[in-house]
């Protein structure tokens, strides 16, 4: 066991997972096990046989899916030809995170302890479900499960004679030591976002430089949203997609947020530095070119507009110099305080820039090498493609709701990425966008003869402007969209467009603009005065439902 330690996998979409299992990593280095946090797509799976204990933190996203970076882990462990016992030295144990609003609640934790068990697994406790929609969120049943998990581990592999569990109170190394270079040294920093051809089709860690075309607000001034028509260029990219794909979009902090940030920590944006990882076998960050600059961290790769999590204010406790601060960090990291961080910063979604703020004494003594161990990374974001590549070649379009909404907190709340994206202007010059395309959810029929019923209220409807682009270029006639939205006059998605369609007979099309009378009319009320229609299409000519929202 020394020499093979713990091994926690995870499989996580948010961040939350990983979060959970970056803590159990913490929790180990306390107890003297040697112990590796990786991705379960990041692992050797062919070694899993071999490993003696792991722990799994899994998420289930979508309709009871796996998520992106397990993939790879699930197609593998759910082999038919995989031996009933090959698991038969593992002791494991399996966590899973969800929602119990949704029917499959914590569907891929229950399936995996489930297939670990046929494969001969040596289960330490029973499966444990967090839930986000319990009072106190997932912690609620993490904690106790983590408790008795260590009884469990240290019952199995004790500690070694004079040593003892390392005290919460001491303050683990960091991940990694940051070396600032001299300030005259040579090397400009290497730019990540190359527009030149790349060698193989763009992904998260090589995602493509688009250039931005146009950036078109498609509803009325007077009207409360900002939506937003965006057009890429992406012509020798290599990129393909079709009718229901999905474009990942990796967001940047905007120049004010940057400059308090480094101005708050002390920090000067153009300083160089190197990263070494602390533990030999830690992998660098892959999305940070080293050298880096301060500024481009924390433009690029700290994410200082996410709300923070418990395991932050544990960290920044740490580092307060302030009685009063530490006590109230300490407060908020304890189980007993959660509620109390819930209504902090939770509920009005308050910024991990904004924490700082609030804990001045705390955030001027962070420690350079600590800011990736407190601040987690800028994650992408999935927009659906609304064009298509028949009707636009080399081109790709989005359409973005630009989020803005009030709290109890003063200033409006902003989405990073929607802001970001509508704040790029064209016609400023060359302006570029690291994005990459995954496969969606969305699969339209093979058969052009089979007709396609879609629900698109709101922005909801941009997937389906690029399966009718799709269709209509390939001949296909059996489009019908039931639309909806406010105000015909104000937000009504591209209504030349879908005029012009039902004028060629390419195009069903029911609108419900649910504020412009009196009683409000929705999508559904559509559907239901066409009954006998789409029933005729689902009963006789096998018609596709498709619902976005």
């Amino acid at each position: 066991m020394a020499e093979q330690g713990l091994l926690v996998l995870f499989g996580s979409q948010t961040g939350t997972a990983q979060d959970t299992a970056e803590r159990l990593g913490r929790e180990a280095q306390r107890r003297r096990l040697r112990c590796r946090v990786q991705a379960l797509d990041s692992c050797d799976l062919a070694n899993l046989i071999h490993e003696p204990l792991v722990v799994f933190v899994c998420a289930t996203t979508g309709q009871g899916d796996p998520p992106d970076n397990m993939k790879m882990f699930w197609r593998f462990i759910f082999r038919k030809s995989l031996p009933a016992r090959s698991l038969c030295q593992l002791d494991y144990a399996v966590l899973g995170l969800g929602d119990s609003s949704y029917p499959k609640f914590n569907f891929v934790a229950k399936k995996l302890h489930k297939r670990l068990l046929q494969l001969g697994g040596n289960p330490l406790l029973p499966v444990a479900l967090g839930d986000d929609q319990h009072d106190l969120g997932p912690d609620a049943v993490v904690d106790p499960w983590l408790v008795a998990l260590w009884d469990k581990i240290l019952a199995l592999y004790p500690l070694p004679p004079g040593l003892e569990i390392i005290s919460p109170d001491v303050c683990l190394p960091p991940k990694y030591t940051l070396h600032y270079l001299p300030e005259d040294s040579p090397q400009p920093e290497r730019d990540l976002l190359q527009a030149a051809a790349p060698q193989a089709a763009p992904c998260e860690l090589q995602p493509f430089a688009a250039r931005v075309v146009s950036n078109q607000r498609v509803t009325a001034h007077s009207h409360f949203q900002d939506v937003r028509l965006i057009e890429f260029d992406i012509a020798g990219s290599g990129i393909t997609f079709s009718a229901g794909d999905v474009v990942m979009i990796q967001p940047q902090n905007c120049p004010e947020d940057v400059q308090q940030f480094c101005q708050l920590l002390c920090l000067e944006p153009h300083r160089r530095f190197v990263l070494e990882p602390t533990e030999p076998g830690t992998s660098l960050p892959p999305l940070l070119p080293q050298p880096c600059t301060i500024q481009y961290l924390v433009t690029h790769y700290l994410d200082i507009s996410c709300v923070p999590r418990r395991s932050f204010f544990e960290l920044l406790a740490h580092f307060s110099t302030s009685e009063l601060e530490r006590e109230k960090l300490q407060e908020f990291s304890s189980a007993q305080g959660q509620e109390e961080l819930y209504s902090y910063c939770n509920r009005p979604r308050r910024t991990t820039l904004e924490v700082l703020w609030d804990f001045p004494h705390s955030t001027c003594a962070i420690p350079a090498d600590y800011l990736l161990d407190l601040i987690p990374r800028i994650r992408p974001r999935a927009f659906s493609i609304a064009s298509s590549l028949l009707a636009l070649p080399e081109r790709m379009q989005i359409l973005v709701a630009v989020v803005r909404y009030k709290t109890r907190l003063s200033k409006p709340r902003r989405g990073l990425c929607s802001t970001w994206l509508a704040s790029l202007n064209p016609e400023q010059g060359d302006v570029r966008v690291p994005l990459w395309v995954k496969k969606g959810g969305m699969k339209f029929p093979a058969d052009p003869a089979t007709p396609v019923i879609m629900i698109g209220p709101g922005t909801g409807v941009a997937p389906f402007r690029a399966a009718i682009q799709e269709r209509v270029a390939l001949g296909c006639r059996g489009n019908c969209l039931f639309f909806g939205c406010r105000h015909q006059s104000k937000d009504f998605y591209w209504q030349t467009e879908w005029e012009e369609l039902v004028t060629k007979g390419f195009l069903t099309l029911f609108t419900a603009f649910s504020r412009d009378q009196d009683e409000k009319v929705y999508v559904q009320h559509r559907i239901r005065e066409n009954g006998k229609l789409v029933w005729e299409l689902l009963s006789s000519e096998n018609a596709h439902v498709y619902l976005a929202g």
